[in-house]
């Protein structure tokens, strides 16, 4: 598995012709509170019962709160055939820190 940083994701998403899928694995509502735009809500407890409608070969970004859930689930994912998955260190939180200050945070 990879791993991105905030700042890695950003130049990322700045540079790349097709974006990869961003999957929120929080809660709904954490995701309510604040998301990376164009992520895609699946609540960690609910990605057994959907995997098998995620494209195996796009390339997914793993994101949580703090980075913690999103490696358990990208772990998950590449024990499931995923061959593209990165977590996102730090989760939103550190995104809100290094990428978008104006982004809610919550403890």
């Amino acid at each position: 598995m990879k791993k991105f940083t905030p700042r890695d994701l950003k130049t990322h998403l700045d540079q790349t012709p097709e974006p990869p899928l961003l999957l929120d694995v929080r809660e709904p509502w954490e995701y309510e509170t604040c998301h990376i735009e164009g992520s895609t809500l699946i609540p960690m407890g609910r990605i057994q019962s959907t995997v098998e409608s995620l494209d195996k070969n796009r390339e997914t970004v793993v994101i949580c709160h703090h980075g913690i859930r999103s490696r358990a689930v990208a772990i998950f994912l590449e024990r499931e055939g995923f061959n593209n998955v990165i977590n996102l260190e730090g989760g939103v939180d550190r995104w809100a820190d290094e990428v978008d200050p104006q982004m809610q945070k919550y403890s």
